[in-house]
């Protein structure tokens, strides 16, 4: 790749402007002429108040209105580099247009407000680094944005944008995946109730059920792989021709059939982002694709989270979250510790998938280019990365200092006596009495044993049916939970095999 490697900027406040600033001419003039911005004191940054799980994340810089305003003109420079290794665009403009095209000569603020006057924010953002490149070389002014679309370098962008977020959210889920795995090795015989619908069923293992969340990281770390591998950049022009390309390419003497491929695949080298099949301005299928592999990742993550909310709840206590001082704290409960990862992994996964539906929805653009639909896009697609990103950071920390208390599951084991084998006693006793009556048996001595209190396998030494058939000691063997789980541990070492 020749193109540079942009920094990460993280989303940097603007001051409000004053009385007059917002006139539609005013904040792209604005844009050109402001300095770098200050600390975070800006009441219109968002800073996450009403996000935690993504507050002060890594994501968060990587999403950020700054960072979106860098990989356009990222997008920009790249296109302009593009272009001059094609011979189109003098390569001295090509590097002029690469110094300026930094997010810190800009105004935020001012291109936002410009961009209510678009309805996108590239029309400000090309008028202002073309001043401030005509500051710096005039000559070079020309060629900024040269046969260029809004759509091109905002969908551009979102691919950078969407691909940087990505790379965190794939090293997160490498990291999550890893730290189950030592899980699952370690509680490979941790024995513990299996639960449907809310109650106990049969015995089974901590490191089963540590392997499972695991194998889900793993297919959610393969979709997003899969997805930042194939993010590809836009390049079509005001309708999907690249006609304005050509055009411009033609006053440099350039009239070959080929330019069009040769210019995509150009810009591809120059951003890192994938050479589309063809423009799709209104064939939003990367969104679509992105949108499925966020939700799939957050349901994953999710998955986990709402184990452990359960299995930390006060009666089950099986679990528990790394709890650094202060952490979980309630504003009325002194006593209590909220498990308070696994809440904000959750709601991140319940958040995703409603955004995820938003974004699919963009398939349904129409013509060649679409009006609103791009534009709801935006947020969407900015929230669901945050979220997403969030929630894979949280899920590190949570995964990595997961509290396991055998103790505990062991002791809520016995909470049903033998019953939670009973499954195991009906397959043992049907050759002798037949299914139907050794259920029935069973069922009858359950209910004796919870209204007694005796232990099942002295119940049913007394049934007279199992006279003569098996004895208390053999009973009693089979009321031990302790080797009733299956193929619990073989499944285990399956999924933890290279």
């Amino acid at each position: 790749m020749t193109g540079r490697t942009p920094g990460t900027g993280g989303e940097a406040p603007v001051p409000e402007p004053s009385a007059g600033t917002a006139a539609a001419a005013t904040p792209v003039a604005a844009a050109a002429a402001a300095g770098p911005v200050g600390e975070a004191r800006d009441p219109l940054t968002d800073s996450g108040l009403l996000s935690p799980v993504r507050a002060g994340t890594p994501v968060e810089a990587e999403t950020g209105d700054r960072a979106w305003l860098q990989a356009m003109l990222d997008a920009e420079a790249a296109l302009a580099r593009a272009q001059a290794r094609l011979g189109t665009v003098p390569g001295t403009a090509a590097d002029s247009i690469t110094r300026a095209a930094r997010a810190d000569h800009l105004d935020l603020r001012a291109l936002a407000l410009a961009a209510r006057e678009t309805a996108n924010p590239v029309v400000g953002l090309v008028k202002a680094l073309t001043l401030h490149v005509a500051e710096q070389d005039p000559q070079a002014a020309e060629y900024v944005h040269r046969g260029s679309t809004s759509q091109d370098i905002l969908d551009t962008a979102t691919m950078l944008v969407a691909h940087r977020a990505l790379g965190l959210l794939r090293a997160d889920l490498t990291r999550i995946a890893k730290a189950l795995a030592h899980l699952a090795d370690r509680h490979r015989d941790t024995l513990m109730a299996g639960r449907t619908l809310g109650l106990h069923a049969v015995p089974t293992t901590f490191g089963l059920k540590a392997a499972g969340w695991r194998q889900l990281v793993l297919d959610a770390g393969r979709r997003v792989e899969h997805v930042r591998r194939n993010l590809p950049v836009s390049l079509g022009g005001a309708a999907g021709t690249l006609a304005g390309y050509l055009a411009y390419a033609r006053l440099e003497g350039t009239d070959d059939p080929g330019y069009p491929g040769r210019l995509t695949a150009a810009y591809a080298d120059e951003t890192g982002l994938a050479r589309p099949a063809l423009p799709w301005h209104t064939l939003r299928a990367p969104l679509a694709d992105l949108a499925a592999a966020l939700s799939f990742t957050t349901g994953a993550l999710g998955k986990i989270a709402t184990d452990v909310l359960t299995l930390t709840r006060t009666e089950i206590a099986e679990l528990g979250e790394p709890a650094p001082a202060g952490r979980g704290a309630s504003s009325a409960m002194p006593q209590k510790r909220n498990p308070v990862l696994a809440t904000l992994v959750r709601s991140a996964a319940l958040q995703v998938p409603h955004l995820a539906a938003g974004l699919t929805q963009s398939l349904l653009s129409e013509d060649e280019r679409a009006a609103g639909v791009w534009q709801a896009e935006w947020q969407f697609l900015r929230e669901a990365l945050r979220l997403t990103g969030g929630a894979a950071h949280t899920a590190v920390e949570l995964t990595e200092g997961l509290t396991v208390h055998t103790g505990r599951m062991r002791e809520n084991l016995g909470l049903t006596g033998a019953r939670i084998v009973s499954e195991r006693l009906a397959a043992v006793l049907a050759p002798h009495l037949g299914k139907t009556t050794a259920k029935a048996l069973l069922t009858a001595a359950s209910t004796e044993a919870d209204r007694s209190g005796r232990p099942l396998h002295a119940v049913l030494a007394d049934a007279p049916e199992l006279k003569g058939r098996c004895t208390e000691a053999e009973l009693t063997a089979l009321c031990d939970p302790a080797d009733y789980t299956g193929a619990a541990g073989a499944l285990t070492d399956r999924a933890l095999r290279p």
